[in-house]
């Protein structure tokens, strides 16, 4: 789930991706005002030691999207302790009824009708994040961005559950994507398979979002809210899963086709693709996380489409967003070097017409100015001392995609570049590129 860069944290603000600021730590240092407004604090860990460990197998249940369980935790009703967003009343409420109703949205998808917002009892899961109660996460932003925190054993090991976690709900919420199914029911996968397994979906009540992932159709960029809208024959949508298990977050996010997809969509899905494991390839200890950046636009700019700059990637563990920053265009930003240790994502949004943003009324929602589709990919990752992993790469339960299976840059499903990455990988491609 990606930082917003227009806008800080996930919040509305006037600061644009380009203003720097000056701060005094032993002298003068340049510093991107980005940057000092998402980032959270951290301080380097003496120790960024690896190990092998690998996390005891999740079980999640394999719901239906037509018959979905219900608990206590999962009952529909409103948040009433959330107070990060709150619906506009009197003349406020009045003024932004009429704005929803007037706005001129750029594209065929518009809002539908939101069902009841979640919340999740702490007693059902093991444990909740700060923000769960007030929409309002504790922990405060982290200056200085190339300060990056170099994960410990043990919490890589939390981080390697909660990434597996992340990509079977991924997998299993794909899996209901086809026409006529809306958007709500795919969240309500979403909710009931993560919480039956212990863990809170991390985009709930986050600064007051009101569900439990993101569901980005067609011309919507990113932070689509899950509504009563149904998928049409060719949609493709972006599922964009974050769970929060034993105190740590795993984040990813994949393409996904209702029906088949036209030449135009699948040129767009493919190059996004091919750009995003450019990048990922680049990773390991030692570059620059700034390079990062120039990889993807080089790639998407020479096959026609544009890279929006309004988002980036981020540093993910105990906090959801925090160090370093990731951008997905080339960029001169001091957001520091790689390290064995560090947990992060890579998630370009590459669009077929303007890379430029319209947001909704909602305050979440972005879409193309110009109505044209976006796709977008991302894994959370973990830099190794031979190389980077994927924490939340596919499993031999997950489908291997047709972008997958076509991509001229890496041919079947990409698990990273360590040797142990590699070993697994090769042996996963060999069981799904056969079957």
């Amino acid at each position: 789930t990606s930082h917003i860069l227009e806008g800080g944290l996930k919040m509305p603000s006037s600061l644009s991706p380009s203003s720097t600021t000056l701060l005094s730590l032993v002298g003068l240092m340049m510093v991107s005002s980005t940057n000092m407004l998402m980032c959270n604090a951290f301080s380097t860990h003496p120790s960024n030691g690896l190990t092998k460990s690998s996390s005891a197998a999740i079980t999640i249940p394999s719901f239906a999207a037509e018959s979905l369980p219900r608990t206590k935790t999962t009952e529909l009703f409103m948040n009433k302790k959330k107070a990060a967003r709150t619906k506009p009343k009197g003349f406020a409420g009045a003024l932004r009824d009429l704005q929803m109703s007037t706005f001129k949205y750029a594209g065929t998808v518009k809002p539908g009708k939101q069902s009841p917002q979640k919340i999740v009892l702490p007693e059902d899961v093991l444990k909740v994040p700060d923000y769960a109660e007030d929409g309002r996460p504790k922990t405060k932003s982290q200056m200085l961005p190339w300060i990056i925190e170099c994960k410990t054993p043990g919490e890589i090991k939390k981080m390697r559950a909660a990434g597996k976690l992340a990509r079977q709900v991924l997998d299993l919420a794909g899996k209901a994507v086809k026409p006529g199914v809306t958007t709500d029911e795919i969240d309500n996968i979403v909710h009931e398979a993560t919480v039956a397994a212990g863990a809170y979906p991390s985009p709930l009540n986050y600064h007051g979002f009101p569900k439990s992932c993101c569901t980005s159709v067609n011309e919507v960029i990113c932070h689509g809210i899950p509504d009563d809208r149904k998928l049409e024959e060719g949609d493709v949508i972006n599922l964009d899963i974050t769970v929060y298990l034993d105190g740590y977050h795993g984040d990813c996010s994949e393409m996904f086709v209702a029906g088949e997809p036209d030449e135009k969509a699948k040129k767009l899905i493919q190059t996004t693709y091919d750009c995003w494991v450019k990048a990922l390839d680049f990773v390991k200890p030692g570059n620059d996380y700034k390079d990062i950046g120039a990889i993807i636009e080089d790639h998407v700019v020479e096959n026609g489409f544009s890279t929006v700059r309004n988002f980036c990637g981020h540093g993910i563990g105990s906090v959801f967003h925090t160090n370093p920053n990731i951008y997905h265009y080339r960029n001169t930003e001091p957001n520091g070097k790689m390290d064995a240790g560090h947990t992060f994502t890579i998630e370009p949004m590459i669009c077929e017409g303007s890379a430029k943003c319209l947001k909704w009324p909602d305050e979440w929602t972005a879409t193309t100015i110009d109505g044209k589709r976006s796709a977008q990919f991302e894994h959370t990752l973990l830099i190794t001392p031979d190389g980077v992993e994927a924490l939340t790469g596919k499993l031999d339960t997950s489908p291997i995609q047709f972008w997958e299976k076509e991509s001229t840059v890496h041919k079947g499903i990409w698990l990273g570049t360590s040797a142990a990455a590699k070993e697994r990988e090769a042996d996963l491609n060999k069981q799904l590129l056969e079957m």
